[in-house]
């Protein structure tokens, strides 16, 4: 035991998610120069931004017992019912088998977005099994790998539906009854940038056909749509089309197992949510929207979209494709401002698919569907109208001035269905109502039960049209009857045993690297501990089975967490108020935007539009502007990085009338605290512009520093960087917005909020009333307790010393590395902040070695690669967080230097420039098995952490922690992608397995 771990107490929870307490810390404090953490950050920040450490409404940190307990409370007081009120959310069981192997496993939670390609083949793998059931479901050709939600996904169809239609109005038709959430989602999006959402009854020709004679560049039709109705909307698709206009399809992605797709009706884009397959209700969320297009729309599409392509030696491999689409690199041109997306609720639903296969999703369709032509025979034997003509899962009962008393009495019976006005109920049934539950719904509503024989046998046989319900009992037509077959790839019938889904999952989670296995230090991404006792509490039934639209009383627990995490995070930021419903950083600077843009216009100052976005700004700052309707200005960086102060001036006079906001990130996108930030902050103030600041960085100000305090008039955080939710492959997120008051009226609400008060730091209450930007009115709430767990674990000591800690663990880096590798921008006495970016460019120039090569050769050493040229082309920027300790710090570093080293080596023309090492990496292990005619060893190949080690270690002798990790070798299973091949040779769905037969015989 190292003297650094015998410090540790055995209950604080702090000094267990610090990686560096006692000694280590000490001599990593020496090394810098600082004499403690509170000194480290004297030296490192301007005194001008520092504040003492005083929040008393935050509790001290408690161990971890007693926030389980807690938790548990909480959990207490929300009251489970069967809630059938549907409107996007559906009871559903989650296989236990998926929930242990991938929501429970932190090889899936501790991932991160899969840029790297050659260390995420397991991820992508199961990204392009859920594309895969999307495009089958949707007969259509491409899907993407998730959206952040239903009602996002309408939005993005919307301004896709723009940016491809030949037809160039502003209008867009929408069917009238679509949910309210998706309407009020894409009226947010729609007011920002010009565009006349039209409603209309799509079901009736005399309204939408002079619609769309009149003009528009789409339509979204939703079958069925909020009322339950399943109508046909292909005349309405060919007639859009005909138009050149855009078709969208809104779908219920179960039913598709037994309805007609929306590409075999015309569709030209099918939208909806996977949440259904798998994924709990969670109160709202996180759950993953799917969106696919046909052909010719794939370069529209927005979000992550998983490819195949090669390796160099000639093996399939999987990688994003067409990235040239996204926000980090069109930035204000991008076709969204998504960066997070729903990952690992995607691979949830996407093995929901592969566990029960074809046949098993028909069944549990025409099971839900048999139910509820059942329920609704009843209703009517027993005198009651039921208004939904034909339907799949969902009803509308007409029960005059009697609504409310029947729910009710269906309410104490353990059910709530959907209070839709006085005279109607409406009933949607799902995977999980049984023949009983039928039974007493029935009797409750109508006061008798099933007619005879109409028990609910399970659907038998492979036709896809056969249903254990009679579709004439719902008055479908023939034309919606689903002939075409799906999920023909042999991964959906391959797995049916429990083992062999055990095996497939673990098989799959072996591919990737994730924080399980090593460090990712990607700067601005911050992959901290995501620490068990955090995670525990997401699956329990309590949080996780509530649905979103419950009364407040059966949420009384999860809405209590809700106010204290708003107070806290507004307390800790030095804002007045939070909204947590963004749920990704993206939407939440979308929602910090658009409440700017409400207050110039309360004000009378419309015309302000101009946002102000530094050059080194993350491309989701541009994105989420022109997103907001806002014209993009960008300032220039000086020589240390920092913004242009002079830049800055001569923008803003050149833009006073006009401007809008600044968005600054702080500490910068550099690595260091910019001395000038209250400057900034004051320039804009006074030309009338409100100040945005990114919260990306925030883990280097936790405990010391509040943005609002700064300057800053509204900032979104992300909780699932500094508040401990997992990154998960590359969401679920969550991105909340905290601001002043003076903006809090135009923070989002959302009509279907249980309550509109939100908690203000000082102990009051203050609405929001802006435009919804999420399905959920609180996001992604099932993840929230991750966050309220860290806070209170931590408490605000221990959230000030991992600051401190981070910014020591970056400073150590930039020490050991400098002389190798110059540190790009520093800041006050030589310090950076929590990260630093290393500057590779003369290494390049000198070596021919480039920042990829560089990257692919720590997959050797067991590291995922720093995030690469951002923000300047040719670097590393490097942010290792507080949750590293100094072994695993080391072992960075050791392995940097004997990259160097190695680099130093092609140089000296001791290996061939295009046969070394750094070319040739990553090493999967299948090369070792072929001919080796390389100028250097297969153990430096795949082995060089050994050696690294021993030639630039710190100490004589090995850390404990440092042999199991050299020990516990990771093997990249595919070499360097060829990212090229993949763009050229668009393929997104599964490849047949006959291309991996061929591999492996080779």
């Amino acid at each position: 035991m190292s003297d650094s771990e015998s410090s540790r107490p055995t209950h604080d929870f702090v000094s267990r998610h610090l990686g560096v307490v006692g000694r280590d810390q000490a001599a990593m404090l020496k090394a810098v120069g600082a004499d403690n953490l509170d000194d480290l950050i004297a030296r490192a920040a301007p005194s001008t931004i520092l504040v003492p450490v005083e929040t008393p409404s935050i509790p001290p940190a408690a161990d971890e017992q007693s926030v389980a307990a807690e938790l548990r409370r909480m959990a207490s007081h929300n009251h489970l019912t069967k809630a059938l009120i549907g409107r996007g959310y559906h009871g559903t069981i989650t296989p236990a088998v998926i929930r242990r192997n991938i929501l429970e496993n932190p090889t899936w939670y501790t991932s991160y977005t899969p840029y790297q390609a050659e260390i995420s083949q397991g991820r992508l793998e199961a990204l392009i099994v859920f594309q895969q059931m999307i495009a089958d479901l949707t007969a259509l050709p491409v899907a993407n790998s998730s959206l952040l939600d239903e009602a996002t996904a309408a939005a993005e169809a919307m301004l896709l539906a723009r940016r491809a239609s030949r037809n160039k109005t502003n209008r867009f038709l929408v069917h009238s009854e679509i949910f309210d959430q998706v309407r009020e989602v894409m009226a947010g999006r729609a007011t920002s940038l010009g565009i006349d959402i039209v409603a209309v009854d799509l079901r009736d020709r005399s309204q939408w056909q002079p619609a769309v004679e009149v003009g528009c560049f789409g339509a979204l039709a939703a079958y069925p749509d909020a009322t339950g109705e399943l109508w046909d909307p292909s005349e309405v698709f060919a007639a859009v089309r005909q138009a050149k206009g855009i078709a969208v399809a809104e779908c219920d992605l179960l039913s598709l197992a037994v309805v007609s797709a929306p590409g075999d009706l015309g569709a030209d884009v099918a939208i909806g949510s996977s949440q259904r397959f798998g994924v709990p209700m969670g109160f709202g969320g996180p759950s993953a929207g799917f969106m696919a297009v046909r052909k010719g729309l794939e370069r529209q599409i927005p979000g992550r979209l998983v490819g195949t392509s090669v390796d160099t030696d000639g093996n399939p491999a999987y990688r994003l494709a067409l990235q040239t689409r996204e926000q980090h690199i069109r930035r204000d041109r991008a076709t969204s401002n998504i960066c997070t997306a729903q990952v690992l609720l995607a691979v949830m639903a996407g093995m929901y698919a592969v566990w029960h296969g074809p046949a098993g999703l028909r069944r549990i369709a025409t099971e839900v569907h048999g139910r509820t032509v059942r329920l609704a025979d009843a209703l009517r034997a027993g005198g009651l109208t039921v208004t939904t003509a034909a339907f799949f899962d969902t009803i509308r009962v007409n029960v005059p001035t009697r609504a409310g008393e029947l729910w009710s009495r269906c309410r104490e019976a353990g059910f709530t269905l959907d209070l839709v006005d006085d005279d109607t109920l409406g009933i949607s049934l799902d995977e999980t109502v049984t023949d009983d539950d039928i039974a007493a719904l029935a009797s409750l509503l109508s006061g008798t039960g099933l007619p005879s024989g109409s028990d609910c046998a399970p659907a038998t046989g492979n036709d896809s049209t056969t249903s254990s319900g009679d579709s004439a009992s719902s008055g479908w037509p023939q034309s919606l009857v689903r002939t075409t077959e799906y999920l023909t790839h042999p991964v959906f019938t391959s797995f049916g045993s429990e083992t062999a889904m055990m095996r497939y999952l673990k098989r799959l989670a072996d591919r990737d690297f994730a924080l399980d296995r090593g460090m990712i230090p990607l700067g601005s991404c911050t992959l901290k501990l995501n620490a068990a006792i955090e995670m525990e509490a997401i699956s329990w039934p309590q949080f996780a089975g509530l649905h979103p639209l419950v009364p407040a009383e059966d949420a009384e627990g999860t809405l209590q967490m809700i106010d204290q995490l708003e107070t806290w995070l507004a307390q800790l930021t030095g804002y007045d108020t939070v909204s947590l419903q963004p749920n990704a950083g993206s939407q939440g600077e979308y929602a910090g935007l658009q409440a700017i843009r409400g207050y110039h216009r309360s004000r009378g100052d419309g015309q302000r539009n101009v946002c102000l976005v530094p050059s080194s700004a993350h491309g989701t700052n541009a994105a989420s502007a022109a997103l907001a309707g806002m014209k993009v200005v960008v300032v220039a960086s000086d020589d240390g990085g920092n913004v242009d102060l002079d830049d800055l001036a001569a923008k803003i006079d050149e833009h006073r009338d006009q401007l809008a906001a600044i968005m600054i990130t702080y500490p910068s996108t550099h690595g260091v605290y910019e001395p000038g930030v209250r400057q900034i902050c004051e320039m804009v103030h006074a030309a009338g512009g409100q100040v945005y600041i990114d919260g990306a960085n925030l883990n280097a100000l936790l405990g010391v520093a509040r943005p609002g305090e700064i300057g800053g008039d509204v900032s979104h955080l992300n909780l699932h960087k500094t508040f401990a939710i997992p990154h998960g492959g590359g969401g679920p997120g969550v991105g909340p917005v905290a601001a002043k008051a003076h903006l809090a009226a135009f923070l989002p609400g959302h009509r279907q909020m249980t309550r509109t008060q939100h908690p203000t730091a000082d102990g009051g209450t203050i609405t929001h009333d802006g435009l919804a930007v999420s399905a959920s009115p609180y996001g992604s709430a099932s993840v929230l307790p991750i966050s309220w767990a860290y806070i209170r674990l931590m408490g605000l000591e221990g959230l000030r010393e991992a600051t401190g800690q981070a910014v020591l663990n970056a400073n150590y880096i930039a020490h050991r590395l400098r002389d190798a590798v110059p540190i790009l921008y520093t800041g006050s006495n030589d310090l950076v902040a929590h990260e630093c970016i290393l500057d590779l460019r003369s290494l390049t120039h000198e070596t021919g070695i480039t920042v990829d090569d560089v990257a692919k050769r720590l997959i050797d050493y067991g590291f995922h690669a720093p995030t690469m040229s951002f923000p300047v082309a040719g670097t590393l920027m490097v942010e290792p967080t507080e949750s590293e300790d100094l072994a695993e710090v080391d072992r960075f570093c050791d392995a940097m230097l004997a990259i160097v080293d190695e680099a130093r080596k092609v140089q000296a023309g001791v290996w061939p420039a295009d046969d070394n090492p750094l070319v040739n990496a990553p090493h999967p292990a299948c090369r070792l098995v072929d001919a080796w005619d390389h100028p250097y060893s297969r153990r430096l190949a795949v082995y060089p952490g050994v050696i690294a080690t021993r030639e630039h270690g710190t100490t004589t002798g090995m850390h404990m922690g440092q042999i199991t990790r050299i020990q516990a070798k990771y093997w990249p299973p595919v070499g360097r992608v060829d990212n090229a091949y993949g763009d050229r040779h668009l393929v997104c769905t599964c490849p047949p397995p006959e291309a991996f037969e061929s591999a492996a015989a080779e």
